[in-house]
C-alpha cells in the first residue's frame, strides 16, 4: 500500500487524492511522502515541522511571488556553524513597501518560521531559517545563478502557470522597475517631447530571463530585448496595451 502511494505521489498526485484513492489517512500519506523524499535527500528526515510542499500546505500564490524574488535578489546559505539553512532576499532601503511584501510572502509560505530584517548598507536582508528550504528552492547550488543551469521543476512550473502574475511581480520587484521613457518627434515643424511608461527587467542569467519572457508570452505581453554592452541583459515592455496589463497586475515598486 505504501509503495502504491509513493508511486502516485512521485507521479505528481496530491496527498488528499492519494488518500481518497487508497482509503488511507491524509496524515499517513503526508508522512510517507516526507520520509520518501528524505530518503532521496530532498527533505530533512525527522518529521519535526510542517514542510509546506510535503504536507500540501503551500500558499501557491505567495510562493510564486517569493520564487520570483529569490531568482532575482535571493540566496540560500548553510555554513558549518549553522545546521539550518537561511533564505535571504536583499531589498533596497528605497522600497520599504517591497520589504513588507517580501516579509508577508515568507510568512505565508513558512507560517511556522520567524522572519527578520538584517540591516546592511543601503538595504535590508529579509531573512528566515528553515530545514525545508531545499524542498522549496531546488534551484539552489554552488556559485552564482548565471553560472549554472536554472530550470523550474514540473511542480514549480504548475504553480507559475497557475499564478503567473505573482511570479512576474516577484521578478520585477527584484530585478526590474517601472520608469518613464521619453522621445522627441517633429509635429507641424516643431519638435515635441513625448513621455511614456516602460517596464524593465535586467538579469545576466539567460535561463532566468527566459523564465520571465516565457511567462510574458503566456500572458500575451509584448516584449523586446535591449542590449547592454553588446549583451541582451535587458527585457523591455513598452507597448501601451502591454504596459496597461503590467500596471494592472504589477505596478511600480514603492
Amino acid at each position: 500500500m505504501r509503495q502504491k502511494a509513493l508511486t502516485l505521489l512521485r507521479g505528481g498526485a496530491r496527498n488528499a487524492d492519494v488518500a481518497r484513492k487508497l482509503n488511507v489517512p491524509t496524515g499517513t500519506i503526508s508522512y510517507w511522502k516526507h520520509m520518501d523524499r528524505a530518503k532521496r535527500g530532498e527533505c530533512p528526515g525527522p518529521h519535526r515541522s510542517v514542510c509546506p510542499r510535503c504536507d500540501d500546505a503551500l500558499d501557491q500564490a505567495a510562493y510564486a511571488y517569493l520564487l520570483g524574488l529569490y531568482l532575482g535578489d535571493g540566496h540560500i546559505i548553510q555554513n558549518r556553524a549553522m545546521k539550518t539553512p537561511s533564505l535571504s532576499i536583499t531589498c533596497a532601503d528605497s522600497w520599504p513597501g517591497l520589504m513588507d511584501q517580501c516579509e508577508e510572502a515568507m510568512r505565508a509560505v513558512f507560517p511556522e518560521n520567524s522572519v527578520c530584517r538584517v540591516r546592511r548598507k543601503g538595504c535590508r536582508e529579509v531573512k528566515m531559517y528553515s530545514k525545508h528550504l531545499w524542498c522549496l528552492f531546488p534551484q539552489h547550488g554552488p556559485g552564482k545563478k548565471h553560472d549554472r543551469l536554472i530550470a523550474l521543476e514540473p511542480w514549480q512550473q504548475e504553480i507559475v502557470d497557475a499564478y503567473p502574475w505573482d511570479f512576474i511581480r516577484g521578478l520585477i520587484h527584484s530585478d526590474g522597475c517601472r520608469n518613464m521613457n521619453w522621445t522627441t518627434r517633429m509635429v507641424g515643424g516643431a519638435r515635441k517631447r513625448y513621455e511614456y511608461p516602460r517596464y524593465w527587467f535586467t538579469n545576466v542569467s539567460d535561463d532566468i530571463r527566459r523564465l520571465y519572457t516565457d511567462t510574458l508570452d503566456k500572458l500575451g505581453i509584448e516584449w523586446t530585448h535591449c542590449t547592454r554592452a553588446g549583451k541582451e541583459y535587458n527585457i523591455s515592455v513598452a507597448r501601451r496595451a502591454s504596459v496597461a496589463l503590467m500596471d494592472a497586475h504589477v505596478g511600480p515598486k514603492y
